[in-house]
């Protein structure tokens, strides 16, 4: 085990955010206090609350001292209704991605039920393929303007950016995972059929990379065409790429097939440094309408802490994170939203007190 101390900064942000990511952490304490390992907890005041204070979103000091500090960043969600214009969301979240250079979004596609899969005659088994999400250019990145707004000639554009660098180096970061992972098979999605400039960068690119790796199976198929494929067999799918904008939509699309966004964790990494902060966190968002009230489910935090521990060195651990929450989901004892009956707080301790058993 690795000697060295990490620090992991912790923003619980807006809505649900904060109930399921003190969930989260008392899950690293346990890590920290019963098995040993060499992490500290840092928590941060960010999010609407500390905005509508004081007007702050994310300091520059703050920024540098996890950029120079930190091993990992664990983040609730953000998003406030009180805050319509998003500033401090789009400070702290494009803050870390884009200020990091967080370029792959990772977003782990994996049932772990069977009767979480919402698909006739299929399985959890079916159900376990990962998506790389191209997380710092694309439709994303806010270029565009709006000319003769709130007029009948009105007219919005938002540009989609794409780099060869940008490209490049998320479908390699696809390959490297799929031959470290013993995954036989990528496929990349766009939608260069209609998009003719920007996609055709993807698939020339995607051509030239994946002739590096010959003992990996490639496929091209345009997004629409995905979309209509993983709902009807997903099994054929291990590895997926794609821009941010697709990223972002068949994501949520997976989702589904593992009982819904409360059970997706994510990763937005450097991938060819993995000495860089990462930052992690639950895809649901921040859930406004279900702030307070103890029913947003915990597990897509748990699990997010399980990828968070596979990147500071204890893959194990996320592993065993899987399997609690899989016994927690078969056994009920687990949020409404996927057939149980406790709350945020009861079902989260449920899979620690699991945890804690093992180590």
């Amino acid at each position: 085990m690795a000697s060295k101390r990490k620090k992991i900064a912790v923003i619980g942000g807006d809505g649900i955010g904060p109930s399921v990511t003190q969930e989260a952490s008392l899950l690293l304490a346990l890590y920290r206090d019963k098995a040993g390992l060499p992490i500290d907890l840092w928590e941060l005041d960010l999010g609407a609350d500390r905005f509508l204070r004081d007007g702050v979103t994310f300091p520059k000091e703050i920024q540098i001292a996890i950029q120079r500090e930190c091993s990992a960043v664990l983040l609730g969600a953000l998003g406030d209704p009180r805050v319509p214009g998003l500033e401090h969301a789009r400070d702290i979240l494009f803050g870390m991605r884009f200020g990091y250079d967080l370029y792959a979004n990772v977003r782990p596609v994996k049932a772990l039920s069977d009767r979480l899969v919402p698909l006739k005659d299929k399985t959890m088994k079916d159900v376990d393929f990962v998506v790389f999400r191209e997380n710092t250019e694309g439709i994303y990145v806010g270029m565009g303007g709006q000319f003769k707004r709130g007029t009948p000639d009105e007219v919005a554009i938002n540009e989609d950016l794409n780099t060869r660098k940008g490209v490049e180096r998320i479908i390699r970061a696809a390959f490297e995972y799929a031959k470290q992972n013993k995954r036989g098979h990528v496929c990349m999605a766009d939608k260069s059929n209609a998009m003719r400039h920007a996609h055709e960068l993807w698939l020339r690119v995607f051509d030239e990379v994946r002739r590096e790796y010959p003992e990996i199976k490639s496929q091209h198929l345009y997004v629409d065409a995905l979309c209509l494929h993983v709902i009807q067999n997903p099994a054929q799918f291990q590895v997926v790429v794609t821009n941010n904008l697709f990223g972002d939509i068949v994501t949520d699309l997976g989702a589904a097939l593992q009982g819904g966004l409360g059970m997706a964790a994510s990763a937005n990494i450097h991938s060819s440094d993995p000495g860089r902060v990462a930052l992690f966190e639950p895809v649901h968002g921040s859930a406004p309408p279900l702030a307070g009230k103890d029913i947003a489910n915990p597990f897509a935090a748990l699990l997010t802490v399980g990828m968070l521990l596979t990147h500071l060195g204890w893959p194990e651990e996320e592993q065993r994170i899987e399997r609690c929450v899989s016994q927690a989901i078969d056994e009920r004892m687990c949020t409404v939203d996927v057939g149980g009956h406790l709350g945020t707080r009861a079902a989260a301790q449920w899979v620690r007190e699991q945890i804690a058993k093992q180590l």
